[in-house]
C-alpha cells in the first residue's frame, strides 16, 4: 500500500472522520463503521484533505477538466480544498462549484455557488463517501441542467466496497449507469489491512471483535 494511503487512514483516524461503532448510513443500513467528512474541521485540517484528494484526482483523471463539483453541503468545503491544492500541488487552476439547498433569487441568483457552468465543460464530482450510490442521482441532474457538460468522474475519500442498488458495488454501478469513472483516496479493505490488529497511538483500533462485525456487515452488504 501507498506511504500516503497509510498516512490518510491515520489522518482520518486522528480526526475523528473514521469511526467504529454502530451506525446507520444514508442509505439505512446498519454498519460498524462510519466515514463522517463534517470532522475535518480546521484550516490544518482541510489543507491535508485538500493535498490527499488532489493525489488521487491527479492519478485518476489527470488535470485535463475544469469544474469540480462538491455537492451541498459536505462537498463545498471539499471541492475548495480541493481546488487548492491542485493549485499548489501541480500549479493548474480548476474552478469549484457547489449547488445551494435552494435556489436563490436575488444577488447572485440560481442554485450554484462558486463557478458556473458552462456547455463544454468537463466536470468531476467530489463527494465523503458513496454507500449505495444514492447521492449521485441527485447530483448528476443539477449538473446537467446547467448546458451540454461532461461529467467524467468521481472522487470519493473512502470506497465503502458494498453493494449499491443491485449485486454489484456502488462505485461499478455508478460507472456502468452514469458512464462515470470512479476512484477514492482508500478502499475499506486497506483501511482494515491497515488498522487490523496494528496499534496506533497506543491502541489497537480494529480488534477480533470489530474484525468480525465488520465481516459480518460485508456478507450481508458486500459484492458476492
Amino acid at each position: 500500500m501507498e506511504a500516503y494511503k497509510k498516512e490518510f487512514i491515520e489522518f482520518m483516524v486522528d480526526c475523528q472522520v473514521l469511526k467504529f461503532g454502530d451506525f446507520v448510513t444514508k442509505s439505512g443500513r446498519n454498519t460498524p463503521f462510519f466515514v463522517n467528512t463534517g470532522f475535518y474541521r480546521t484550516g490544518a485540517q482541510l489543507r491535508k484533505l485538500g493535498a490527499y484528494y488532489a493525489e488521487a484526482i491527479k492519478n485518476s483523471f489527470g488535470l485535463d477538466f475544469d469544474v469540480l463539483f462538491g455537492p451541498a453541503y459536505k462537498g463545498i468545503p471539499l471541492s475548495v480544498a480541493a481546488t487548492i491544492a491542485i493549485s499548489e500541488k501541480y500549479d493548474a487552476d480548476i474552478r469549484y462549484c457547489s449547488n445551494r439547498k435552494e435556489v436563490k433569487d436575488h444577488g447572485d441568483k440560481g442554485i450554484l455557488l462558486g463557478s458556473p457552468i458552462s456547455d463544454g465543460d468537463k466536470v468531476v464530482i467530489i463527494e465523503d463517501v458513496t454507500t449505495a450510490g444514492t447521492s449521485i442521482e441527485e447530483t448528476l441532474p443539477i449538473i446537467k441542467a446547467q448546458g451540454d457538460v461532461n461529467p467524467v468522474g468521481l472522487v470519493v475519500s473512502v470506497d465503502r466496497m458494498e453493494r449499491g442498488q443491485g449485486e454489484k458495488s456502488a462505485l461499478a454501478e455508478i460507472e456502468e449507469k452514469y458512464g462515470l469513472k470512479t476512484t477514492a483516496i482508500v478502499t475499506m479493505a486497506e483501511v482494515v489491512e491497515h488498522l487490523y490488529n496494528k496499534e496506533y497511538n497506543g491502541k489497537v483500533i480494529i480488534d477480533d471483535k470489530l474484525k468480525e462485525a465488520i465481516d459480518a456487515y460485508y456478507e450481508k452488504y458486500g459484492v458476492k
